[in-house]
């Protein structure tokens, strides 16, 4: 291992000089991926990026503490001259052992030439804390011989011989070493500046089968695996229940008498919201009746589902926010198996599913059906999870994770009516872990829809189609 470092000390020294040029051969994969790592990853975080080189990607994600490690004392000689913020360490990955965690921590290209993986990953635990995020990239091996043809024709930097990772091999070690793979992203089809061409293959097609089998750079997010524990202190955290409620008068009074409670501490919190029935004053009526029952209501001045979902969120105290539609078509008596799923760290955000188990008779229509099934399939390409069901309304997250989608809420913008697809494209960009929850979807015993089908189907549509300009096509 000794000589292994040595030569490639010597050769990343020999460089890093080449690392000055702008138009060297390389310098435009370079821009791509700091492209991409901007949109993974959201300013003001603490991060840590292992083989740094001059530090120009650590430095264009804007973090609050960055620091960069490297072995090569020629590339940090520069990244120190070039980015006086940053911090910068001499050492080898394989030997670092820094006390304070970090949120990200980063390996660009770095698997590809170290000496042991999964002793790398090992040695990260002591880095991260629950919420750190772990993102690296390497090549596809589909690209040996044209990145070996590349060198040999001294269209790029020469580097010594390298790992070849698969995607697969990639997700073992990590599982080996106790962390949970979140998304793998394909990126980077043409790795060459060329007008046009670059723009077509690099954000469009890249991003559609077959092309993206054929993409020089996979990107995979994970995160340290939760602990399992026989016996989790799942009471601990307190759960703010939020039941938008619109003409939903008829149901007020089961949601208090049957929703349980969670954690230590629930508190039931309705908004409504232009009712033509008394359902404000069935609450007020209800309230009184469960006086044993933590509830509060509120009357929303705006429109739609999503704003009062924002409206309750605002208003809420809990640990852990939950939405449950006052339809009942979710059964209250299932929010302790979306808390535990929450609450033992095995998801980030829980999202229920109505597509698993038979639908109750007539609670759902054969199109609404179709275009669930649609919409799953666009979801799941467009956020790089599976997503079955995107619009069940039962949907669970952390607050302080619900606080992180806010603050980075500015990056879609307020588009959505219905609030399901706000939460999952933030949580989606934010990489949290995405869970999914079937359930067992029941038919209205009081009251209609107020999903208008091929009304509301359309704006969805156009929903995607704004998605995938933000999400994909980046």
């Amino acid at each position: 291992m000794h000589d292994y470092q040595k030569k490639r000390i010597a050769n990343w020294n020999n460089i890093s000089r080449l690392y000055e040029n702008p138009k060297r051969a390389g310098a435009f994969y370079q821009k791509l991926l700091r492209h991409y790592y901007k949109f993974l990853i959201p300013p003001g975080l603490r991060i840590l990026e292992l083989g740094c080189g001059h530090g120009n990607l650590l430095a264009s994600l804007k973090p609050s503490v960055g620091v960069g490690v490297d072995f090569s004392e020629e590339m940090l000689t520069r990244a120190s001259a070039k980015h006086p913020e940053l911090f910068f360490v001499r050492a080898d990955a394989h030997e670092i052992a820094f006390r304070e965690p970090y949120d990200v921590i980063i390996l660009s290209d770095m698997v590809n030439d170290v000496w042991d993986v999964q002793r790398i990953f090992k040695s990260l635990h002591g880095m991260s804390h629950p919420g750190t995020r772990l993102i690296l990239n390497f090549y596809n091996n589909l690209w040996r011989i044209p990145l070996s043809v590349t060198r040999h024709l001294k269209l790029s930097a020469e580097v010594l011989e390298q790992n070849w990772l698969s995607p697969h091999d990639i997700f073992n070690l990590l599982e080996l070493e106790d962390f949970e793979v979140i998304k793998h992203i394909r990126s980077v089809l043409f790795p060459l500046d060329v007008p046009l061409l670059s723009n077509l293959m690099n954000r469009y097609l890249v991003n559609i089968f077959p092309f993206s089998s054929f993409a020089l750079t996979n990107f995979v997010i994970a995160r340290p695996a939760p602990v399992r524990k026989q016996s989790a202190p799942l009471g601990q955290p307190s759960v703010s229940v939020i039941i938008p409620a619109r003409n939903e008068a008829g149901n007020i009074e089961n949601i208090l008498r049957r929703t349980p409670s969670l954690g230590s501490d629930t508190e039931l919190i309705f908004v409504e919201g232009g009712s033509s029935d008394n359902t404000f004053e069935a609450v007020e009526q209800a309230r009184d009746r469960f006086p044993e029952k933590k509830c509060r209501l509120f009357r929303q001045s705006g429109k739609g589902k999503g704003d009062a979902v924002r409206l309750g969120f605002e208003k809420a105290e809990g640990d852990i926010l939950v939405i449950l539609d006052a339809d009942m078509t979710v059964p209250p008596e299932d929010l302790p198996r979306f808390f535990d799923a929450i609450a033992s760290g095995k998801g980030e955000f829980v999202n229920g599913v109505r597509l698993v188990y038979p639908l109750e008779k007539e609670s759902m229509r054969f199109f609404n059906i179709l275009g669930n099934k649609f919409f799953s399939l666009a979801f799941s390409w467009l956020l790089g999870q599976p997503i079955k069901d995107t619009l069940c309304g039962t949907k669970v997250l952390w607050k302080r994770n619900y606080e992180l989608i806010v603050k980075n809420r500015h990056y879609f913008g307020d588009f959505d009516p219905f609030g399901d697809f706000d939460l999952l494209f933030g949580a989606a960009k934010l990489n949290f872990k995405i869970v999914e929850l079937p359930i067992r979807y029941r038919s209205r015993t009081y009251g209609d829809t107020n999903i208008d089908r091929w009304r509301h189907g359309w704006l969805l549509l156009k929903m995607v189609l704004f998605a995938a300009k933000r999400i994909k096509f980046v």
